[in-house]
């Protein structure tokens, strides 16, 4: 059996396949800044053909791991990436070369978070951004490509989407497209953002290729190989020592029906530096962006990488958060104003801290009306 990446639309029984015994490559080079490629690299922008100098297969064949620069090998210098978003930067910060996920279920802001990310790192810094829509809607595309336009941000960024109208074999090989022209931007000494919007599609196109080529499903109902393919893409996410540059990832994944525990998201947990979980009660209460600070953790957050005054801060409104929860329990029974002063004191603190990391966003001021704000990881300490 074998997977089609095109259109099986002129495809019919008892025709001939002719093997050709190569890999799937995509043309990388700096032709591809400010353009929309699919999964094989081939232009979908309408503005004719790109050129570049040659061409790199998306999967290697290794006969092993390859030169990889590892913290024990090397003086640990963190650099941290500023977001102008007040929760992120406070309690999970960003760390060039480190992967990071954005969860959540429908309708609560993956998209526009990671959006506002795009606009924010993408215009301050030197590097270059490679962008992958992995069965995605093309509306949401094309309203990517015109936010960058806008904002004059299109020429330092590279667009590869497989959309969710598009095969399977696209939606599935677009993440591996992705990464290996990021991998070409790095070993030119470059810094690359790498934004995949949804790592859980990639991973239901796998369950969808792994269906046709009839394997048997595990216990709930995903492909065999869910780890080994999550795997796959992750390891190629790091810090080369061929070349001074780095692959940051910031991932959107999507939650079916709001269940941290379904498989394919649990699987993607142990990849990721930054979690950050997004919820539709905070959705409901108006609080943007929705990040429930209870649910979401950071490796980064560690007084050797942001600084004492900067860990010390975030554990405090760890703390007050925490039990602001407890007390919101006992309030919603007896009242608030059977707590205890100090009690209500953090309470009340607890809500002002809910607000304050609240923010009105850059690329949602056409929705919202609000102009948006970027506030500096000092302001926000």
């Amino acid at each position: 059996r074998c997977i089609s990446i095109n259109s099986t639309f002129n495809i019919q029984r008892s025709a001939l396949a002719y093997p050709q015994d190569e890999l799937i490559q995509v043309p990388v080079g700096d032709g591809l800044f400010g353009r929309i490629v699919n999964a094989w690299g081939m232009p979908i922008d309408q503005k004719g053909d790109i050129p570049y100098l040659e061409k790199m297969p998306i999967r290697l064949r290794r006969s092993g791991m390859g030169s990889v620069s590892v913290g024990q090998e090397k003086p640990e210098k963190y650099e941290i990436l500023e977001t102008g978003v007040k929760i992120i930067d406070l309690l999970y910060p960003l760390v060039k070369g480190s992967k990071n996920g954005i969860l959540g279920g429908a309708a609560l802001g993956k998209s526009i978070l990671t959006l506002e990310i795009i606009h924010n790192i993408v215009k301050k810094a030197k590097g270059a951004c490679v962008f992958v829509g992995a069965g995605e809607r093309i509306r949401e595309g094309n309203e990517l490509y015109m936010e960058l336009s806008h904002r004059d941000i299109l020429s330092k960024t590279v667009l590869i989407y497989g959309q969710m109208n598009e095969s399977p074999g696209a939606r599935f090989e677009v993440v591996m497209s992705g990464i290996t022209i990021a991998e070409a931007i790095q070993r030119k000494n470059q810094d690359v953002l790498l934004f995949v919007d949804n790592v859980f599609r990639f991973l239901q196109a796998g369950s969808e290729i792994s269906n046709l080529l009839g394997r048997i499903p595990s216990e709930t109902g995903y492909q065999p190989t869910l780890f080994s393919e999550a795997s796959e893409f992750h390891e190629r996410i790091r810090t080369s020592k061929e070349g001074g540059g780095s692959i940051t990832s910031i991932e959107a994944v999507y939650v079916p029906a709001d269940d941290l525990t379904d498989p394919a998201v649990v699987t993607l947990f142990s990849f990721f530096d930054s979690i950050i979980v997004l919820s539709r009660q905070r959705v409901q209460m108006g609080l943007y962006p929705a990040i429930e600070p209870l649910f979401s953790s950071s490796a980064n957050l560690d007084p050797d990488i942001v600084g004492e005054a900067h860990f010390n801060t975030a554990q405090e409104v760890i703390r007050v958060l925490q039990r602001y929860e407890e007390l919101r329990r006992i309030v919603m029974v007896i009242g608030i104003e059977e707590l205890s002063a100090g009690d209500r004191v953090i309470y009340e603190r607890a809500r002002k801290i809910q607000n304050f990391l609240t923010q009105p966003f850059f690329v949602a001021e056409a929705y919202t009306g609000k102009r948006g704000e970027y506030v500096t990881v000092e302001q926000t300490i």
